[in-house]
């Protein structure tokens, strides 16, 4: 019995292989004249049609020797492809049969794997991430840092003390009359040519009014807020 050759198991004539009685040394001559022969057998089948019954018998034939384990239950041919397999199972090496402590190692070896984190295994590069500086390291920094005065970093800001008025006179801020402007020329594009222009100004003081009013309500809201 020989171990199927490549070639004879891709045309599906593994069978032929198992009940071979020559020795299991491949690319010899006698291989190599059962491969050419079985070549020219698949070769003739692919070109006779399938209306004859001959040649579907053999074509069903051909399929069930290349793959036993889906027609061993054929009440014909069962028995036949059963063998086959029984054949092909002593070449191939013994299956290990996995047992609860297989499992058990699997789930402890994927415990130990440290998973690898983008964010802490490459973005921080800080030397003192895992162990921290030693004390000659921390009086080296707290040299560098000593001339100046820390004492108010994380102090809490009192919330009554008085805070100066910032001058915001000379601060250029938001052009609200180019933000109309745009704004007016966006919305008039609807409009007729003719009267786009027209339309556009309307839109602009209309605009402009809006805030005016708007300016007048928070005026009023401050004084509001005075009086209480």
């Amino acid at each position: 019995m020989s171990m199927p050759r490549r070639a004879m198991k891709e045309m599906g004539f593994q069978a032929c292989c198992l009940r071979c009685d020559a020795e299991d040394i491949a690319a010899t001559s006698r291989c190599k004249k059962c491969i050419s022969r079985h070549t020219a057998i698949r070769d003739e089948l692919a070109k006779i049609s399938y209306d004859d019954p001959f040649t579907q018998f053999a074509k069903e034939l051909l399929v069930m020797a290349a793959e036993p384990h889906r027609y061993d239950h054929d009440e014909v041919h069962g028995e036949a492809l059963l063998e086959q397999q029984r054949l092909a199972a002593r070449l191939s090496a013994p299956v290990h049969q996995r047992t609860v402590d297989d499992v058990v190692s699997v789930f402890d070896n994927q415990k130990r794997q440290r998973k690898k984190n983008v964010l802490r295994d490459v973005a921080n590069q800080n030397e003192w991430k895992n162990q921290p500086p030693t004390l000659e390291q921390r009086e080296e920094i707290l040299e560098v840092f000593g001339g100046e005065d820390h004492s108010d970093y994380g102090a809490r800001t009192i919330p009554s003390k008085a805070i100066a008025k910032v001058d915001r006179s000379e601060r250029i801020g938001e052009d609200v009359a180019l933000t109309d402007r745009l704004e007016a020329a966006k919305n008039a594009q609807e409009a007729p040519i003719q009267s786009k222009d027209v339309v556009e100004k309307e839109i602009f003081e209309e605009l402009q009014n809006q805030r005016k009013e708007w300016k007048n309500v928070l005026s009023e809201v401050d004084k509001l807020l005075d009086i209480e």
